[in-house]
């Protein structure tokens, strides 16, 4: 390894992939190389879980489905990524910028950068990576013997729990197949499709154990149909409860995609509990009490998507191909709240769980969802939770 220009190797690869690429010596990063114009590294949100993984060749996904693939060579690591087959959508990459610290005046080119980096498939990732193993480590490897790794599972799943405060029954290790009741299955579609997640925590700690019909031959194969099948059944099911059907076939691929990588029944387990809250969640946070009409999921879904900018009423208006009068009159009318006081409750909630399962400071906080300034921030969290975001914190942090 001597003879290697290992910054040469790296840079080259940045460059043909179109994904950023990184040297560490140990903990410490000795090289950098990105096409994309990154003002901070989006690694900063996941780094210590990234630097854990000792293995020669393995890979790390992320919250939101990007991945990046790690070499080990004595104290040398080569990390390459995020990289991911769909788009980022605009919130998530604000959120991204939220959680890596890129200042409010970088952000939009962050959000560009981000959006340059060219998408590829992670096997493709793991090939590059296997071959610049085999001039580092001199081993060949197959991309069957590349699996994924408990370190990277804890820190998808610490991630998934901070993210939506979900805690998942522990002594509940059984998988919420569909196929030997409908009954069941009914009663866990309709829990999704209304959003009712406490209830479907507590359905789940005490579900009995629901086999399916057979699939496959073996049983890792049926795991993975019987995880596909609840993935289509799931999202079907959260845009009859008011997701917006993009979110829904976009979310279920993506957990389809992660299902596919994993080689232990257990792993899939868990991945298959948090994809079912995860829809149920979803919904959750776009309905009303009652019946939602068509105008309320627009307006729900349309505040979810561009939580993290300043809403115009305007802007929702012109999207939503109506006037603005005419649709702060009709949300009115159908909701008992207007549009304002919907938007500022529903950035007051979000507020809350950052408050909650952040170590952000309030004024990034508040700069993150929008308002112009810590004091405008801490006037509207007062006025919808009669405390102060300082004291909301002292009081519920955990």
């Amino acid at each position: 390894m001597e003879n290697i220009d290992l910054n040469y190797i790296c840079k080259m690869i940045g460059n043909l992939s179109g994904v950023p690429i990184r040297v560490y010596q140990g903990e410490t990063l000795v090289f950098f190389h990105s096409v994309a114009a990154l003002p901070r590294d989006p690694i900063e949100s996941y780094r210590e879980g990234i630097l854990r993984i000792s293995t020669n060749v393995g890979y790390f996904v992320t919250a939101h489905f990007s991945y990046y693939g790690i070499i080990n060579s004595g104290n040398t690591k080569i990390v390459i990524g995020p990289t991911r087959q769909t788009p980022d959508n605009d919130q998530e990459l604000r959120e991204l910028a939220f959680r890596t610290d890129v200042p409010a005046e970088d952000v939009d080119e962050f959000m560009e950068g981000m959006k340059s980096i060219v998408r590829m498939p992670l096997e493709s990732v793991m090939q590059i990576l296997c071959t610049v193993n085999y001039i580092l480590n001199d081993e060949k490897l197959e991309l069957e013997d590349i699996t994924i790794y408990e370190s990277e599972q804890n820190e998808l799943k610490m991630l998934l729990e901070r993210q939506r405060n979900a805690r998942v029954p522990s002594s509940d290790k059984q998988l919420i197949h569909e196929h030997n009741s409908y009954s069941q299955e009914q009663q866990m579609l309709r829990m999704v499709r209304q959003g009712d997640t406490p209830a479907l925590r507590e359905w789940i700690a005490s579900a009995p154990a629901i086999r399916g019909g057979t699939l496959a031959s073996d049983q890792l194969r049926q795991v993975k149909n019987m995880f596909v099948v609840t993935a289509t059944l799931v999202s079907r099911a959260s845009i009859q409860g008011g997701l917006s059907t993009e979110d829904a076939f976009s979310l279920s691929d993506a957990y389809i995609r992660k299902c596919e990588l994993l080689n232990a029944l257990d792993r899939i387990t868990n991945l298959q509990y948090h994809m079912v809250l995860e829809f149920a969640e979803r919904v959750e946070r776009i309905r009303f009490a009652g019946k939602p009409t068509h105008l309320t999921i627009a307006v729900s879904n349309y505040i979810q998507h561009h939580l993290s900018e300043p809403i115009r009423a305007e802007k929702m208006a012109k999207e939503l191909y109506m006037s603005r009068p005419y649709l702060s009159a009709k949300f009115k009318a159908e909701t008992g709240d207007t549009l304002t006081d919907f938007i500022l409750k529903e950035k007051t909630e979000e507020a809350k769980r950052l408050l909650r399962y952040s170590d952000k400071t309030a004024t990034a906080i508040g700069s993150y969802l929008g308002f112009s300034s810590l004091g405008h921030f801490s006037r509207v969290f007062r006025k919808y939770t009669g405390i102060s975001p300082v004291e909301y914190r002292e009081k519920y942090a955990k």
